[in-house]
């Protein structure tokens, strides 16, 4: 069975388009792999199944020839996996950030295949289900565990070292269960002996205890003042 041209166009369009849907989504989020990589997966993985499923149909005729349309599309599955590997990074050092666009590149590929096969409905609902998991679980999710979230957050001190030192500091932090990632100094005054200092630290915690330790932190001698992110 061979595919016609209209076929194999409409099999492709359809792919692209809902291969643009899942891509607009990441795009307004300013991911890298947002419009045009969802696309191009997407086509890509149809034109595979379609090579899988009827590209091989002529050598079928030789005797003892079996085709297994599965095998090659199964390394579409695999082979997603560097475009995926490639929107996961570290964020600070600590923080892992796309998982969710690399897990929306592999499901867009599983669509690719879907319409490459024929199965407009299942690639389309896919895609429906996909675009509600995107746009609609992540403010659920995190209403639903808000108080429950650790968030990076960034933390401003000035202060004088000689009445409340790093030590002190740190000791609160850790009192509090703040995770310190990352801490920069600056002398901003050498005009007296009880010299300035500003601190920019970015931190790991959930937010009510950074409400909390802001509070703690302010009332403290030698805090001039504290804004935090």
């Amino acid at each position: 069975m061979a595919l016609s041209f209209q076929e194999i166009i409409l099999r492709l369009l359809l792919a692209a388009l809902m291969g643009s849907a899942v891509g607009l989504e990441r795009e307004r989020l300013n991911w890298v792999a947002g419009l045009r990589t969802h696309m191009l997966v997407c086509v890509g993985s149809a034109l595979i199944m379609m090579v899988s499923a009827y590209g091989f149909a002529e050598v079928l005729k030789y005797k003892d020839v079996v085709l297994d349309p599965s095998r090659v599309a199964a390394q579409v599955v695999s082979g997603i996996g560097f475009l995926g590997a490639g929107t996961i990074f570290f964020w600070r050092k600590e923080v892992l950030r796309g998982l969710t666009t690399a897990a929306a590149l592999w499901a867009v590929a599983g669509v690719g295949l879907a319409i490459g096969g024929g199965m407009y409905f299942a690639g389309t609902a896919a895609t429906i289900l996909i675009l509600i998991i995107l746009a609609l679980m992540k403010p659920l999710e995190r209403k639903l565990f808000k108080s429950s979230e650790i968030q990076r957050h960034s933390l401003t001190i000035r202060m004088i070292p000689t009445k409340f030192s790093l030590r002190n500091l740190e000791d609160t932090m850790n009192a509090a269960g703040i995770e310190v990632i990352e801490m920069k100094i600056n002398r901003i005054s050498d005009t007296t002996p009880d010299h300035d200092y500003l601190l920019e630290i970015n931190i790991m915690g959930k937010g009510e205890k950074l409400l909390h330790l802001a509070d703690e932190i302010k009332v403290k001698e030698g805090i001039q003042s504290i804004s935090y992110q």
